[in-house]
């Protein structure tokens, strides 16, 4: 590694980053200017299919990253998971030699003695896959770029260009990357992550036409950053699930996410119950009850949060208690939310240490972050503005944006991916 490594990364490496009992295997050749970093989990017949769409990007940027799978799993994993993990482990020497992919190694995470903790899963996979590359990085030049993949997503050719170019040019330190997911086996399952996707991305809508700096898509197998905001960031966390809404969560507020363009990711369509809540979870559960276990939050929530970024935008040196006072008079529910938030000491606190006002406003998003944005959305639709089905929540967004509300799911959807880049 390049004796270049800046103090912040020597820090982390030294206090912070995951390793014993994880290791590389191989000896990876040179430091590389990114990673891409891959969890695997029971995807032996997956992960191929992964490599192979990766080993079609052009073979110079590939001998620039280091492809990096994390074979993993818990010790109360099921018999079926074990048995495939080790048989992908087992497969990966041929892999890597069937593919062409040179700078392909791994993590064995599921032999005895490496499983992960118990309640551990793909945040800890991720971490571990992470910082592990991190240690193998060029610091010596531009600063390199990090990658997070999952074995049973597919890229395009033009997906380690498309990544390098924006880096090269962005000031934001992460970057969301397109996705559109692939298409399902049979009706029932398109159907679901069409209705599934079509959730997602009313979501990002709705809070971009609140004006939310938080307006852009979580999605684990779709986000990269520079190494510099991945330890400003405090590395990947540990969770279960939600890992990636967190951790991009994260990166904005240390130095800000901005849309990738230039490629696509397509993840998986598939149901699982690997994880509490997510696709997989949402799928199998609208496969099992019916399309309308999963419904949309009303277009009113994301009036009411706009009229108070509004409110605290233009506060104007207003206390506490008059900003309480302006959100009553939006709605009794952001008001109540606000106040079980302690939002008056927060406001103090952040009024007494950001005396200008874009440190200000810049410091209230960070305490005013996705988790409680998402957080009050949840409030206010259990106290009084219950989910609705897609055709009511999605046309008046639509509609605010200058467009047309086609009549099906479908429809929606592909008009959202058209307005979000894809």
């Amino acid at each position: 590694m390049s004796n270049d490594i800046p103090p912040a990364i020597d820090s982390y490496l030294s206090k912070r980053a995951v390793s014993h009992p994880w290791r590389i295997e191989g000896s990876p050749t040179a430091p590389f200017t990114g990673a891409v970093v891959i969890p695997s989990l029971a995807e032996s017949q997956s992960l191929p299919l992964t490599l192979h769409s990766l080993a079609a990007n052009p073979s110079d940027l590939l001998s620039r990253f280091l492809i990096l799978v994390v074979v993993n799993h818990r010790a109360d994993a099921s018999d079926a998971e074990k048995g495939d993990n080790l048989a992908t482990l087992a497969a990966l020497p041929a892999w890597k030699q069937l593919h062409r992919l040179e700078t392909l190694h791994w993590v064995d995470a599921a032999s005895v003695g490496t499983e992960l903790p118990q309640k551990q899963g793909v945040g800890l996979a991720r971490r571990i896959g992470l910082d592990l590359a991190l240690a193998q990085l060029d610091f010596s030049g531009d600063d390199p770029i990090l990658v997070c993949l999952d074995a049973d997503t597919l890229v395009q050719p033009d997906y380690l260009a498309a990544i390098s170019g924006h880096f090269a040019g962005a000031t934001s330190g992460g970057a969301s990357i397109p996705y559109r997911h692939r298409p399902a086996g049979d009706p029932p399952g398109q159907a679901a992550i069409d209705r599934y996707e079509l959730f997602l991305r009313t979501y990002v809508l709705g809070l971009e036409q609140a004006g939310s700096p938080y307006a852009f898509h979580t999605v684990g197998s779709a986000m990269a950053c520079r190494a510099s905001a991945y330890v400003a960031a405090g590395g990947m966390n540990r969770r279960l699930a939600g890992e990636d809404f967190y951790f991009l969560q994260q990166l904005h507020k240390g130095g800000g996410v901005a849309p990738l363009t230039g490629t696509m990711v397509h993840p998986s369509p598939r149901a699982s119950r690997r994880v509490p809540f997510g696709t997989g979870r949402s799928v199998g559960e609208m496969l099992a009850e019916g399309r309308g276990r999963l419904l949309f939050y009303r277009p009113e929530l994301f009036a009411i949060l706009e009229e108070w970024l509004a409110i605290v935008a233009g506060s104007d040196g207003a206390d506490g208690d008059e900003l309480l006072r302006r959100a009553e008079r939006i709605s009794p529910h952001l008001h109540e939310y606000l106040q079980q938030a302690a939002f008056r000491e927060a406001w103090a606190n952040l009024q007494r240490h950001n005396r200008d006002r874009k440190r200000l406003m810049t410091a209230f998003h960070g305490w005013f972050d996705a988790f409680r944005t998402m957080r009050l959305l949840h409030y206010m639709t259990d106290a009084a503005h219950p989910r609705i089905r897609p055709e009511e929540a999605v046309a008046p967004l639509l509609k605010l944006a200058g467009y047309d509300c086609p009549a099906t799911v479908e429809g929606m959807l592909a008009r959202l991916r058209a307005l979000q880049g894809v």
